[in-house]
């Protein structure tokens, strides 16, 4: 019995996402290569909030690596591309959409980090701030490293500079991302990255940030949500 309730529910899911994924048509494409992959669902989602998270197309992929999917989008947003293949964990890659076609190839075995990303300008953008991001990572991964060694040799003063150098790292990226916002005024990308990846910098920097948005990416989706997340702040304080 158990059987036959799996084999509905992968069933009932497939039909689904099929469902899905035929019926839709927008002003957004989504073109997909995953290499290896066989078997499993592809989802297009966005974010409502901070919790939700919607499906706008699906497709069940039998024997294809390739794939379309499909939505209509009103503005800029960041959407993901989600892969299930029943492994109970979840797979995904963010991606900055606008109208018109996004291209995206990666792999099964590294899904996440083989990911190459086509698209919208914003996408660009977000391309070139997550390389150098990836250069502060490693980075900070070196220095994890060598004070994990200083700590298992009892250096304290080697491993008390090295915490010094990661402090320094951190202010860098901070800083590095501040002024990526502020050079990239006229794009989503700007109250996009204060948003999500500094929110908790000198309230100084967030408002200049917002403050050099266009008038057009002011009345952004994520130019909107800056001014409220300013608001809230500055009440909350």
């Amino acid at each position: 019995m158990t059987k036959i309730y799996k084999f509905l529910s992968i069933t009932l899911l497939a039909f689904l996402a099929i469902s899905c994924s035929n019926d839709n048509e927008g002003n957004f494409t989504l073109k997909g290569n995953i290499k290896g992959l066989k078997k499993g669902v592809v989802y297009l989602q966005k974010n409502l909030d901070s919790t939700d998270i919607i499906n706008l197309d699906s497709l069940v992929i039998a024997g294809q690596s390739e794939f379309t999917l499909k939505t209509t989008i009103d503005e800029p947003v960041l959407l993901y591309l989600k892969l299930f293949k029943n492994d109970g964990e979840e797979h995904y890659i963010p991606f900055f959409a606008d109208e018109g076609i996004t291209e995206i190839k990666t792999s099964l075995k590294n899904f996440n980090f083989d990911a190459k990303i086509n698209g919208s300008r914003q996408q660009a953008l977000l391309n070139e701030y997550t390389d150098i991001m990836s250069q502060f990572n490693n980075q900070n991964l070196d220095l994890i490293e060598a004070n994990f060694l200083a700590q298992k040799a009892n250096d304290t003063i080697t491993s008390d500079s090295l915490n010094k150098q990661s402090q320094k790292l951190i202010k860098r990226k901070y800083a590095y991302t501040i002024q990526f916002a502020m050079n990239n005024k006229d794009s989503e990308i700007a109250p996009y990255l204060a948003l999500y990846e500094i929110p908790a910098a000198n309230p100084i920097y967030i408002d200049s940030v917002y403050n050099g948005l266009t008038n057009e990416i002011k009345n952004s989706l994520y130019g909107r949500k800056l001014k409220e997340f300013i608001a809230e702040r500055k009440l909350a304080n």
